[in-house]
């Protein structure tokens, strides 16, 4: 029986221990630096950053979504962007995965948010049929871009090499 629930605050630990499955499937383990209490502060602290689902499977953790609210400006609205989502493989192919998204676009809808979007590796083939059989759209136009470590701190402390010029 599939149970989709709110995260509580005891599940941070099992958040995390997911992360970490995800990471491995994804080739990268080597990234992860979340803490359990990195996530309880910031998916239960004063100001939260994020919430999360949580999939159990006749009384077992199944799987997890993590996600925010963001805006597009173009639309004028709110949306929902799931930053990780993920099923354990022993419980694949139950539905699990389009149980959650079901989840997420009601909240979505509820919300009134303009879209729910997130990302996938361009190798993850599964997954990227899965979600076309969603009705899910490619943006194969954008290319994410990112900051992080030393070129977001050089950006922030206006040490940049593109500020020299």
């Amino acid at each position: 029986m599939l149970i989709i629930r709110p995260a509580r605050e005891s599940d941070c630990t099992h958040i995390l221990a997911l992360i970490r499955e995800l990471a491995e499937f994804e080739q990268l383990a080597h990234t992860v630096q979340a803490t359990a209490p990195q996530l309880h502060e910031h998916l239960f602290g004063p100001h939260p950053r994020a919430e999360a689902l949580i999939a159990e499977w006749s009384g077992q953790l199944a799987g997890f979504a993590l996600y925010f609210h963001n805006f597009s400006t173009f639309l004028g609205q709110p949306g929902l962007y799931v930053e990780d989502i993920y099923v354990r493989p022993d419980y694949r192919r139950k539905g699990i995965g389009l149980t959650l998204f079901q989840h997420l676009a009601r909240l979505a809808v509820a919300r009134h948010c303009g879209r729910l979007e997130w990302s996938v590796l361009d190798w993850n083939t599964p997954a990227i049929e899965f979600y076309h059989s969603l009705g899910a759209t490619p943006m194969s136009e954008w290319t994410v871009q990112r900051l992080t470590g030393e070129a977001l701190k050089k950006l922030a402390t206006g040490t940049s090499s593109q500020l020299d010029g």
